[in-house]
């Protein structure tokens, strides 16, 4: 070890030349894996720290459609030292009055003197609560959010109505200290004083709204037990509880999750910097195999040399991670500022030893894997070969085992960290095999270059390019596999945000309703159907009864037991009655029109097969605190992507006979009646809640786009990886294309058709990286959107176009770089050199 570390020493004096690409992928890679786990360890460290106020209190319990009774509110308030009652629901902002009337879907949260136990609220321009509290002139205030009140041209003291009931604005609401943990919205959010809504239609029975209430306890309180407590007492009455531990699971969840995929897609880009580690390896080592010659053939061992190169990788490693933390602390700590103006909640971006460490380990492990290979290859070719030619062959069989030793490391550090382990598998899996695909297109391609060039005539720049790329010393390899991955990526993200606009262009109009309208009271109902049917512009309306509930056990045992975690258990659910079926049934006997007997539940069929389900199990289903346990009898094919009305559980009419409830419509028309249809219901029906189709569905678009563009930016440090590896695979090659540029020259060929020829190479092999990644991003494409999502999927020929000449550019740019110089080279100069 000793004298192996010596001649290391000595080696590194001579400098990194030939390390540069070796440096700039480590480096890259570990900063763009370090800055993602950097930022997401920030976010969840703040939706920790922050989870009193962004929960709105320590403890939160909160009922669905009704508020506390007298016995569950004296419960709250001996366990609190302050409790305050939010009533959270969708609704309709009105301004105006007929041909000027406006409306707009609004969040409405009805608060009372205590609130905020935590934070404050901000408002421009900055008032008290207490404003809101007191009415004037018997009209209580309202605060409305900035960008909604731009939208509708709204003042402090302009009078707007919600739900039938006026206010006049007070202030813009800047930010409210528990809106992050309110998860997301379908609009702006409005905030008001409960005491304006008593009385009104917007909290009858049966209205969809939700009470929370926030307790502020006392020092040294033990939640986990007083969560027991309360889960206990109230299991019958349809509580859901939350506290300060995890204030926003949603947040978090994301955050956590597209955390981990961008993370990664950097482990993808770090592992395209691992093939431009093993060719500058593979490199370095060729100039030095004289030098290892002349050590085995003086007595050194296989191992002695082969620890004379690991001692300079592991100071090359460690420096070229180092760099790349240090890139990655910069990028973070200075993009604080932005990252802390986009996020709702005060974000410290500190530098944290956990998401550093797995970058590093990560860029430790790429850097072994594959910057074995070469090395053992190295050590175990004979004297003689290694004075001739370059090392070529497998490793021995223990290296070889070591090397997925360390892959399997890799993979499964990356399935623990990530917190999703069969997306990681899935992910790497995938990048192995197209790892292994555009290695075995290189290999092709080389073969097929050799075969072509055989039988083209009269096109000597062609033959030439032909025959560079089917050479022993060919860089279609390098080519296909650094460019080839980063733009499968690409590709793929380009499939699926086509697709999906595709979708939204071309299904939306066809399939969805315009508006989907809550809140219509029983005594409504008969008016509203008949003011739609009157209207021309109509094309159809559809009701039902409205009620909401939750699942709570299954066959006597508690929901989640055994059952994986589906949206259908989380939370409540929407909840109808109908005397015929809507659907199909596909299992079972749905129950006569004029059943009278006991409670009955017609399932969704897919969703039940996805629980495990089947007909005759029991379920409990907590409406309004009462729990309702009936059998499945029928199975309904429900179909969810039309956006129209569908329900997972229907009961027979009887078993919900008496329920406070409402009802539920969806409304198609054209898309230019939708203004003037909303401005008529608003009129006639002001606490019917419209909720837009298009607008929501566009704003889920929006939040798909930004995810996009977050993929699309981490898929870019892969490409620019690629890139990396590709002018380092061109400056390897370049004292090659001065020998071929000679030979050529003595030959009689011009310094143009030798620039064709090498052009013609370049472009060759970016094209066939641009092909496979054109073809893997249709598959990619389709398997999402119509395996995921359920979609069409038809080819996407703007993007497609746009990689293949990325690839080719890519290829092109790079071998000019390189290309120049060679040709200006004397032939007698280089031919010289050689002899």
């Amino acid at each position: 070890m000793s004298v192996s570390w010596s001649i290391a020493r000595r080696e590194l004096r001579s400098g990194l030349r030939g390390f540069r690409v070796f440096f700039l992928c480590l480096m890259l890679g570990v900063a763009a894996i370090a800055s993602v786990g950097l930022v997401r360890h920030a976010i969840q460290q703040a939706l920790q720290e922050q989870g009193a106020v962004l929960l709105g209190g320590d403890a939160q319990l909160e009922f669905t459609y009704r508020r506390a009774t007298a016995d569950e509110r004296a419960w709250i308030d001996a366990r609190a030292a302050r409790v305050s009652e939010v009533i959270d629901f969708r609704s309709m902002l009105r301004h105006g009055e007929g041909e000027t009337l406006q409306t707009a879907l609004v969040q409405v949260k009805g608060v009372d003197t205590a609130y905020p136990l935590y934070g404050a609220v901000e408002t421009a321009p900055q008032m008290t609560l207490a404003d809101l509290m007191t009415p004037v002139d018997g009209v209580y205030g309202a605060l409305v959010d900035p960008v909604l009140a731009d939208r509708m041209g709204l003042k402090a003291g302009d009078p707007v109505e919600i739900g039938g009931v006026t206010f006049r604005m007070l202030a813009r609401l800047a930010r409210a200290p528990d809106e992050t943990g309110a998860g997301i919205t379908l609009g702006p959010p409005v905030i008001v004083a409960t005491k304006a809504l008593e009385g009104s239609r917007l909290l009858d029975p049966g209205a969809l709204y939700e009470s929370e209430y926030r307790l502020a306890l006392p020092a040294g309180t033990d939640l986990e037990p007083l969560k027991t407590e309360a889960q206990t007492r109230f299991k019958e009455a349809g509580l859901r509880w939350s506290d300060r531990r995890r204030a926003s699971p949603a947040a978090d969840r994301f955050v956590t999750r597209l955390g981990s995929f961008l993370v990664l897609v950097g482990l993808a880009g770090l592992t395209v910097g691992g093939v431009g580690i093993s060719s500058s390896v593979a490199s370095w080592l060729d100039r030095k195999a004289a030098t290892v010659a002349t050590l085995r053939a003086i007595g050194a061992s296989g191992r002695t040399i082969r620890w004379v190169f690991y001692w300079q990788l592991i100071v090359l490693g460690v420096a070229g991670i180092a760099a790349g933390l240090g890139l990655a602390c910069l990028l973070v700590l200075g993009s604080g500022g932005l990252i802390g103006r986009v996020m709702p909640i005060p974000v410290d971006l500190r530098l944290s030893a956990g998401p550093m460490a797995e970058a590093a380990m990560y860029g430790a492990l790429v850097t072994a894997i594959f910057s074995l290979w070469p090395l053992a290859r190295l050590s175990q070719t004979r004297v003689a070969r290694l004075y001739r030619a370059r090392a070529r062959g497998l490793p021995p069989l223990g290296m070889l085992a070591l090397i997925a030793l360390l892959a399997a490391v890799l993979v499964g550090a990356s399935m623990a960290l990530s917190g999703l382990p069969w997306l990681t598998l899935g992910a790497l899996g995938g990048v192995a095999g197209a790892l292994a695909l555009l290695a075995l297109t290189g290999w092709l391609t080389k073969r097929l270059a050799a075969r072509v060039q055989r039988i083209v005539r009269g096109a000597p720049a062609l033959r030439v390019a032909l025959a560079g790329i089917s050479g022993p010393n060919s860089e279609a390899l390098p080519v296909v596999l650094s460019l080839g991955l980063g733009l499968s990526v690409l590709s793929a993200i380009g499939q699926v945000d086509a697709g999906l606009r595709n979708a939204i262009a071309t299904d939306l109009p066809k399939q969805a309703p315009a508006f989907f309208l809550l809140d219509i009271q029983p005594d409504q109902l008969a008016p509203f159907t008949a003011q739609m049917q009157a209207d021309p512009q109509v094309e159809r309306v559809e009701t039902t009864p409205m009620l909401r509930g939750v699942i709570t056990r299954i066959n006597d045992r508690p929901a989640r037991e055994g059952r994986p975690d589906h949206w259908v258990l989380r939370g409540d659910r929407g909840v109808t009655y109908a005397a015929t079926p809507r659907e199909k049934i596909v299992a079972g006997q749905f129950w006569a029109p004029d059943d009278q007997g006991p409670p009955q539940i017609s399932f969704a069929a897919k969703e039940a097969q996805e629980l495990g389900l089947k007909l005759g199990d029991r379920l409990t289903v907590n409406i309004l605190g009462r729990d309702i346990t009936a059998p499945i009898t029928s199975l309904r094919d429900v179909d969810f992507s039309t956006a129209g009305i569908g329900f997972v559980i229907t009961f027979n009419p009887a078993a919900l006979a008496g329920a406070p409830h409402t009802h539920l419509a969806t409304l198609y028309a054209p898309e230019t009646a939708e203004p003037e249809i909303l401005r008529h219901l608003a009129q006639a029906f002001p606490n019917v809640t419209a909720v837009p189709v298009r607008e929501a569905i566009g704003r889920l678009t929006e939040a798909l786009q930004t995810i996009a563009r977050a993929t699309s930016l981490a898929a870019s440090v892969t490409l620019v990886t690629g890139v990396i590896v590709l002018i380092g695979a061109s400056a390897a090659g370049e004292a090659r294309r001065a020998w071929e540029a000679a030979l050529l020259k003595t030959l009689g060929a011009s310094r143009g058709r030798i620039l064709l020829a090498f052009l013609l190479r370049a472009l060759i092999l970016g094209g066939v990286a641009g092909l496979v990644a054109v073809g893997a991003g249709a598959l990619a494409g389709w398997a999402v959107l119509t395996q995921v999502m359920e979609l069409g999927y038809h080819m996407a020929w703007t993007p497609a176009l746009v990689i293949l000449f990325t690839g080719m550019a890519a290829a092109l740019l790079a071998d000019l770089m390189f290309v120049i110089r060679p040709l200006r080279v004397r032939p007698a100069r280089i031919l010289r050199q050689a002899d």
